[in-house]
């Protein structure tokens, strides 16, 4: 169930693979279960990112930096925050 519910989740917003995880587990599924739901739902977390970073960009305004810094925040790797600010154009 954690693993659907992780796909879910996915199809609508931009989660990272521990932001997820998190979510699962605030839905109350066992760690093990929202661990695993987030490991498996086939996610690209580069994509994930672009699809969150363009979502926290028609919400606020960010500098490319600061941008970046709210999707660590968001427990996205630098990487794949870098990568997220790629994708609006920062």
């Amino acid at each position: 169930n954690a693993d659907n519910q992780g796909k879910s989740y996915l199809e609508f917003s931009g989660f990272s693979k521990d932001g997820l995880g998190a979510k699962l587990e605030y839905d109350k599924f066992w760690n093990a279960d929202a661990v695993y739901g987030a490991d498996n739902g086939g996610a690209d977390w580069n994509e994930q990112a672009a699809k969150k970073a363009k979502s926290d960009m028609e919400f606020s305004s960010f500098s490319r930096q600061g941008l970046i810094d709210q999707l660590v925040y968001d427990k996205f790797t630098t990487a794949q925050a870098t990568h997220g600010a790629d994708s609006v154009g920062l």
